[in-house]
């Protein structure tokens, strides 16, 4: 079984004291690819090394977090780092824009800094023609709002860790080629996330971890992993009614072509 975590932060501090075992639980596991996303210019040293350090495993990507954009005077400035970065990689190459997008969870104080920071950075991905990988939370009629300005302009990426409405997935895949990277929530007991996905097709889906947050069952409460990545994979091939075999060709065949690498041993 080959599996793709297309969201983790193994770069993060909570993996300093481990971060190679972890990277071999997850290939042990069968994760041939871990895709890092950027968060702000204080972590990006870490991500753009653990990349560097373990190419056969980790994958870069750059962008700006939402949150990252709040009570932060130089926004623009890190907004002009990311696009000079995208420009003149440290690294091989970078994999996708991310992670970008909205989240008016915590202030809705810096709803336009935020708008203003993700059409920037969505610019940016059609620029370079890379997916985006796009955060959305308590942001879904000003996320949609948003994307609908990029109609017919190529839009493609990952919702990443999707608990929206059917009516949600509609409204997004309508607008452009994107996918719906599903975590830890889908095993939560409360999570209404089964019954949406019982409507998207398996293609439009892949899976994530976004470690070291949204610990799936049966570790919740425990920091989250790339390996985790399978109960994941699990539990979406009870809910399609499929082994976990065809859920991880699936899924990673969508991620891979997504993310333009090719598959492990190719």
């Amino acid at each position: 079984m080959q599996l793709v975590d297309t969201h983790s932060h193994i770069y993060d501090p909570a993996f300093d004291a481990d971060r190679e075992a972890v990277l071999a639980r997850a290939v042990e596991a069968g994760v041939s690819h871990i895709f890092l996303p950027a968060i702000d210019p204080a972590s990006d040293d870490a991500m753009l090394g653990l990349a560097l350090a373990r190419p056969d495993v980790c994958y870069p990507m750059m962008g700006l977090h939402p949150t990252s954009v709040n009570d932060n005077p130089g926004y623009r400035e890190d907004l002009a780092r990311v696009a000079g970065l995208l420009e003149r990689p440290p690294v091989p190459r970078f994999y996708a824009v991310g992670e970008v997008g909205l989240d008016f969870y915590w202030s809705r104080g810096f709803v336009a800094q935020q708008i203003e920071a993700f059409r920037y950075q969505v610019e940016l991905a059609l620029h370079h023609r890379l997916p985006l990988v796009i955060h959305t939370r308590d942001a879904w009629p000003e996320m949609i709002a948003t994307l609908g300005g990029y109609r017919s302009r190529g839009l493609r990426g990952v919702m990443h860790s999707f608990s929206g409405t059917y009516d949600d997935y509609r409204a997004v895949r309508d607008l452009g080629d994107f996918r719906f990277g599903i975590g830890g929530v889908v095993t939560f007991k409360k999570s209404d996330l089964p019954a949406t996905l019982a409507r998207i097709p398996l293609d439009d889906l892949v899976l994530e971890t976004d470690a070291p947050y949204l610990t799936p069952a049966p570790y919740r409460g425990r920091r989250n992993e790339s390996a985790y990545v399978r109960h994941v994979c699990d539990r979406v091939a009870e809910i399609y009614g499929l082994t976990a075999d065809e859920v991880a060709a699936t899924t990673t065949r969508t991620a891979l072509g997504l993310f333009g690498v090719a598959p492990a041993g190719a």
